[in-house]
């Protein structure tokens, strides 16, 4: 019982929360770039937010199924095909044995999640199933069979409000100061835009924009962590994100704030950034309301499938 892997796209990989635990190691968080995308493509098929799917860039994959598998593909709006039959993104559907789906571009965003009901059952590596590499071609993923009926949240659903339609020209990401903050001009900072440039990956966000005036200061290599926003020789930012290391001897203008996190992993080469300063207050109250929210919804989208939350 297995999902096939015919063609895996340009970067396609299993993913669940990562490894957080690990970092004292060395070993960088991994898993889903965008959690609340993956947490909510899980709950429709009944999953556990965390549960082991499959994130893909850009364009996705194509599968084809040896037995029926409950699924849903859930993130910007990919032209997903099963067969010749048009799917929509967050609805869920049966894929039989024998059908195979094609996951082509979307308009605008960068990751989508194709969760299947079961989770895939890939090898747990420090607590995670998150691959340590992109899937190839005949690869094959043991999951779980199912049917499921027709389950989506309407377009209108707050918590899908940044899926639903294009980003704004520029798009915004709220910071709190670096540690090394004050080498910086931060008002020259914050005035700036600043484009996704090309060479970047999950590791990291590499922006372009006017360089930074670089501060006479060494720095000894400290922790870092996704969405630390570092500066570099040539007055360049780069934005870490969940494939990031764990140390750097960059300095830090400025950290995304949690409730951000997931807006940096669906940025993709030629969007406009800026950065706005908001208050650790803020940041928290933020992240903690968007938290409740998405709790809220995988535990109704669990229940109704009739799973305990």
């Amino acid at each position: 019982m297995s999902l096939r892997i015919l063609e895996p796209g340009p970067y396609t990989l299993i993913v669940d929360f990562g490894r957080p635990r690990s970092r004292s190691l060395g070993v960088p968080v991994g898993g889903a770039a965008d959690r609340t995308a993956l947490a909510l493509g899980n709950a429709l098929v009944g999953n556990a937010a965390e549960a082991a799917a499959l994130e893909f860039s850009l364009v996705g994959p194509t599968v084809e199924a040896d037995t029926p598998l409950a699924c849903v593909v859930f993130g910007p709006p990919f032209d997903v095909r099963r067969d010749a039959e048009p799917i929509a993104v967050g609805r869920t559907f049966t894929l039989a044995p024998g059908q195979t789906l094609k996951i082509a571009a979307s308009p605008f965003g960068m990751r989508g999640y194709l969760c299947v009901a079961g989770g895939l059952r890939a090898p747990v590596v420090l607590f995670s199933r998150s691959a340590l590499e992109p899937l190839r071609s005949g690869a094959s993923i043991e999951c779980s069979p199912g049917t499921i009926h027709v389950r989506y949240l309407t377009p209108d659903t707050a918590i899908l409000e940044r899926f639903a339609k294009p980003p704004t020209p520029v798009q915004v990401l709220r910071v709190l100061a670096g540690a090394q903050a004050d080498w910086f001009d931060m008002p020259a900072f914050e005035a700036r835009e600043f484009s996704v440039s090309a060479d970047s990956n999950r590791m990291g966000l590499r922006l372009r924009g006017q360089p930074l005036a670089l501060p006479n200061h060494e720095l000894v290599s400290e922790p870092v962590c996704p969405g630390a926003v570092q500066v570099t020789r040539d007055g360049q930012c780069v934005v870490l994100g969940v494939d990031g290391q764990t140390i750097g001897g960059y300095p830090k203008i400025a950290q995304v704030i949690s409730a951000d996190l997931d807006r940096v992993g669906q940025l993709r080469a030629g969007d406009r950034v800026r950065f706005v300063p908001t208050a650790i207050a803020q940041a928290t109250e933020l992240y903690r309301t968007q938290q409740a929210e998405l709790d809220r919804w995988v535990v109704r989208l669990r229940a109704s499938l009739g799973d305990a939350p």
